[in-house]
């Protein structure tokens, strides 16, 4: 709605309070009362509807992706592109096929200040760059559920579970907590472990899928309802270079004075990034260079840099297209699945499986029915 060139026909929501809400700041705001909506495949069939922006519960995302594609709707959709590895695969098909603009929302990569920082290590200035380090560092709250029960009028709770299995209403599932859980989240790491790999690995110039994938860790901070875990070390291994992420939501410390941000080691120094700056040490720890911007200014580029390519139809002319944002999203569905087995892994980026049978049940699901993942040719 900040942008003059694109209008906010249609407000989607199975939660009727919150649609008339954002309706009618929707109103407000632009003198225009879109249409409100519960179901979203009402969005599909209509011809005046160019493009679908998702911010929905982890385990909608590709589906509706998906079937956003399949309808010819351009789509913008938030981290992590997918609950599950298989998903995501699907979705990166579904763009290519019916050719449609898809960008994920790992904003940092439409942030100018990322693009200076890469460009600063790509002219040479760290020298080679062989290991790199995300995190992220901070004391969440605790998790507890309670007790299911009906779901409240105007909710439509039947669209809510999507494809994820079928269970009970419960407040605080649907509430938020839906993050924590293995059937809608995909933990921290997918929540905000995604955008500092991202960055990461971007950096680093990686853009393809890692090797191999090995995971130490456990929930061993929380006694709580939560399934993911508090505590992750991850590596993921290219040939010739190493990425790291740590995590710990349990400890208030910080590394580098920052709750989360990524390090990029070359041989003849360092850089440091956050979300919203980067400095660059010499190898002697002299600070040499740095730069910066807003995160106001990042979110919005993204949201432009998506729309003029909807404008263009220039699918290159992305900074985070379906599959860079399925590769990151990957990379955190592989650290789960290594901490879920207990097991260092091998990854085929054709195939987008493991070798080992135990992990490969892990890269996709059955989906509910009526809310199949659909087969793309």
């Amino acid at each position: 709605a900040a942008e003059p060139d694109c209008e906010v026909t249609h407000i989607c929501d199975v939660n009727q309070q919150v649609r008339e809400q954002r309706g009618a700041e929707m109103a407000e705001k632009t003198g225009k009362k879109p249409k409100l909506v519960n179901d979203y495949r009402e969005l599909l069939d209509d011809p005046a509807v160019d493009a679908l922006m998702i911010a929905t519960p982890d385990h909608w995302h590709a589906l509706l992706t998906i079937h956003g594609c399949l309808a010819g709707k351009d789509v913008y959709v938030e981290k992590p592109a997918s609950h599950n590895i298989l998903e995501g695969k699907t979705a990166v098909a579904a763009a290519r096929k019916h050719n449609r603009i898809v960008q994920v929302g790992t904003q940092m990569r439409s942030a100018r200040v990322l693009s200076d920082a890469a460009e600063y290590i790509r002219s040479g200035a760290l020298g080679k760059v062989i290991f790199g380090k995300a995190w992220e560092t901070d004391r969440n709250g605790e998790v507890k559920l309670a007790a299911d029960s009906a779901p409240p009028a105007g909710f439509d709770y039947q669209i809510w579970q999507g494809p994820a299995p079928e269970r009970p209403y419960n407040p605080t599932i649907v509430g938020g907590h839906w993050r924590w859980l293995f059937d809608y989240g995909t933990g921290d790491l997918g929540n905000d472990g995604v955008h500092r790999i991202d960055y990461c690995r971007y950096l680093m110039g990686l853009e393809a899928m890692p090797a191999a994938v090995s995971c130490s860790g456990g929930k061993f901070f929380f006694e709580d309802d939560q399934q993911w875990p508090d505590t992750m070390l991850i590596s993921y291994e290219y040939p010739g270079k190493i990425l790291q992420y740590e995590m710990r939501l349990w400890s208030r410390p910080r590394l580098f004075n920052i709750t989360e941000g990524a390090a990029i080691y070359g041989e003849n120094g360092w850089l440091l990034m956050s979300n919203t700056n980067w400095k660059a040490y010499d190898a002697k720890g002299k600070q040499v260079a740095q730069g910066e911007s807003s995160q106001g200014e990042i979110q919005q580029a993204h949201i432009r840099n998506f729309l003029d390519a909807v404008k263009s139809r220039q699918r290159e002319s992305l900074t985070q297209e379906i599959y860079s944002g399925h590769v990151s999203s990957a990379m955190c569905h592989m650290g789960n699945i290594s901490w879920r087995t207990g097991k260092k892994l091998k990854f085929d980026a054709v195939t987008e499986t493991f070798d080992d049978a135990d992990a490969n049940q892990f890269v996709g699901r059955e989906h509910r029915k009526g809310f199949e993942l659909p087969a793309i040719g």
